[in-house]
């Protein structure tokens, strides 16, 4: 069996990439594999920390790793804290003149998409011209998003606030260390759900590397391997007790 396995710079074909989605979908982790992986293929990536509300599990929690990898981070004032009045940092219009991809991972729902309104007329002029990309980040196994119907509402929410519209779905279902390729096929239906009831493509179905090789060979992956289009990702934001 053949799997059509994704590249980041598939999917990052734009100069600017918003990653969306309701709390705890898996947005910074996918968001930090994309930069990475971006970088290793030699691109110059600009990685933009928008989460102003969530203090844990943030891009700016891997600063020296992206250090590593030469990939610019830009994070609120306050990043890594648990202050309640995080700032915006200046720096962050550096993105619009950035010569490389620049990656916003936004906060969760539409408290979080309140940080895209900030730069919403930089940000709605790149989309005019057709150089941004908003991606919706699902996960099957999310309170609150468990039926495509809850999904939606959550995507209306983020543009609403952000006064952005969305462009593409990935799918991102797991369940951390419990993530099967069970989970992963039952992800893709539900996003497929999803990203049919919105009218947008869905653009990737994520699985976690090490279940790439098991997918070539499982029969009851068939038929995910036939309609996904796969991004390999490593689960790379841990819980603090998890080493």
């Amino acid at each position: 069996m053949s799997l059509n396995l994704l590249k980041a710079a598939d999917l990052i074909t734009k100069p600017i990439t918003i990653i969306a989605g309701h709390y705890g979908v898996g947005k910074t982790n996918l968001s930090l594999n994309l930069a990475i992986d971006l970088a290793a293929a030699s691109q110059q990536v600009m990685l933009v920390d928008l989460d102003v509300v969530n203090p844990y599990f943030r891009s700016s929690d891997h600063r020296e790793e992206l250090a590593t990898d030469q990939i610019e981070l830009i994070a609120p004032t306050f990043a890594g804290t648990t202050l309640d009045t995080p700032t915006l940092p200046p720096e962050v219009a550096a993105a619009f003149s950035h010569t490389g991809p620049v990656i916003f991972d936004a906060g969760g729902d539409d408290v979080g998409a309140t940080a895209l309104g900030v730069y919403h007329d930089r940000l709605q002029q790149a989309a005019d011209t057709g150089e941004l990309a908003m991606y919706y980040v699902v996960n099957h196994n999310r309170n609150l998003t468990t039926t495509a119907r809850d999904a939606v509402g959550v995507a209306r929410e983020i543009e609403a606030t952000a006064r952005l519209t969305l462009t593409g779905v990935i799918n991102n279902s797991h369940l951390a260390d419990e993530t099967d390729l069970s989970t992963v096929a039952q992800g893709y239906r539900f996003a497929s759900e999803v990203a049919a009831c919105m009218e947008l493509p869905l653009l990737a179905t994520t699985i976690p590397i090490a279940l790439a090789p098991a997918a070539r060979t499982a029969s009851e992956f068939a038929e995910v391997a036939a309609g996904a289009a796969l991004y390999p990702i490593t689960r790379l934001v841990l819980p603090p007790w998890d080493t």
